[in-house]
């Protein structure tokens, strides 16, 4: 009489413990001194991970650091044009280099200029494809090649827009639509090319979210009753909404999911 073996395996209760767990993570935050990316620095410090900030704002980057290790994280800032392959490399070996080592990319770096078609000029169009697109490209190969070096897997995760899948009527988005498309493309192409290191990749699409940078629109009424009209949660995120799902992507509760670009939109995707 043959046994047979069960295909379900043992319920490890300690791996559902750590689903979230963060502590002890290097993590590489470029762009990570906006409204998103601050609430993802203090997210990640606050459950013991140690981050680097980068961007072309010195300052900014090394006082969201300096307050974060006040408060008990484990915080540094670094000075980097995305848009220069060479300080992205330079950058790169640094924040290795401090943390000892990367395990997590959160890619937070992004700009928008709105030009109608008729009024698109290439030095726009490229100052957005460079900063949206590209240093995207040259930031995943950079920290990959340390992640591979270490042999313990990783994660890649890139901030993408709503406007990666849906189009905006009556407004200026070529580039900005064009570029953040593409970028959940390379999500895909990186996520294949990566798996078999045990790195996966994704993207997070946001659509408004609570911020100084979206405040001056919000403040008409028109457009404000429009969004929320829109909406079908009826109301605009808060940042901290968002730094939920990325904790969860790069975290034990992450790790079989790649390739995949999650829409945090109240609903907005869903519907239209």
């Amino acid at each position: 009489m043959s046994t047979q073996i069960s295909l379900t395996p043992e319920l490890d209760v300690s791996a559902l413990d750590q689903l979230f767990d963060v502590r002890g993570l290097n993590v590489f935050l470029p762009g990570g001194y906006g409204a998103l990316g601050e609430a993802i620095a203090w997210g990640f410090a606050r459950r013991g991970a140690r981050v680097a900030i980068a961007g072309p704002k010195p300052k900014k980057a090394s006082a969201l650091a300096t307050t974060i290790r006040a408060a008990g994280g484990l915080a540094y800032g670094f000075e980097m044009n995305a848009r220069s392959t060479s300080q992205i490399s330079e950058v790169t070996d640094h924040v290795a280099d401090k943390l000892g080592g990367i395990d997590v990319l959160i890619n937070c770096v992004g700009v928008n200029k709105e030009q109608k078609l008729a009024d698109v000029t290439p030095d726009a169009f490229d100052e957005m494809y460079e900063t949206n697109l590209r240093s995207a490209m040259f930031l995943s190969q950079a920290v990959a090649r340390y992640q591979i070096a270490q042999g313990r897997g990783g994660r890649q995760i890139h901030l993408a827009s709503v406007r990666s899948q849906l189009a905006l009527r009556d407004r200026g988005y070529s580039a900005y639509c064009a570029t953040k498309g593409a970028l959940v493309m390379l999500v895909k192409q990186h996520a294949m090319e990566l798996a078999p290191h045990g790195i996966t990749v994704n993207g997070v699409a946001p659509t408004f979210i609570l911020s100084d940078r979206i405040r001056p629109h919000l403040e008409r009424d028109d457009f404000r009753e429009h969004i929320l009209e829109r909406n079908p949660l009826g109301r605009i995120a808060d940042p901290v909404e968002v730094v939920g799902q990325i904790i969860a992507l790069a975290a034990p509760g992450g790790s079989y999911i790649t390739g995949q670009t999650i829409y945090i939109d109240g609903g907005i995707t869903a519907s239209q």
